[in-house]
């Protein structure tokens, strides 16, 4: 063997650094990363039916930078949003009654 030979063998070639799967989570939840897809099935060039599937893998605050935060706003996923709802319904039928009850009282001295 010669000098060179021996060279190669004693100074391991670098790769890649390691890196756990709790980096890797990390840095996609950071950045975020989205996967998109559509099915698409036709028959007879006739489209039968289309399925477009968009997943937004993110931590909450990233997510948030981005302007999504439908969880905030569904009543099904929020307890806040639940009571909004509720309030919001609420007030819309006690108006409905005091326009309904003011306009049995027009009827009423209209007689």
């Amino acid at each position: 063997m010669t000098d060179l030979d021996y060279g190669r063998e004693a100074y391991p070639v670098p790769g890649p650094p390691n890196t756990n799967l709790a980096d890797i989570l990390e840095r996609v939840l950071d950045k975020g990363i989205v996967i998109a897809g559509d099915i698409k099935i036709d028959l007879l060039d006739i489209e039968l039916l289309t399925i477009r599937l968009r997943l937004f893998v993110a931590s909450v605050d990233t997510a948030k930078k981005a302007g999504i935060d439908w969880w905030e706003t569904d009543p099904a996923l929020s307890s806040r949003a639940a009571r909004d709802a509720l309030q919001d319904e609420n007030r819309e039928l006690r108006a409905r009654i005091e326009a309904l009850e003011s306009t049995g009282e027009e009827k009423q001295t209209e007689r």
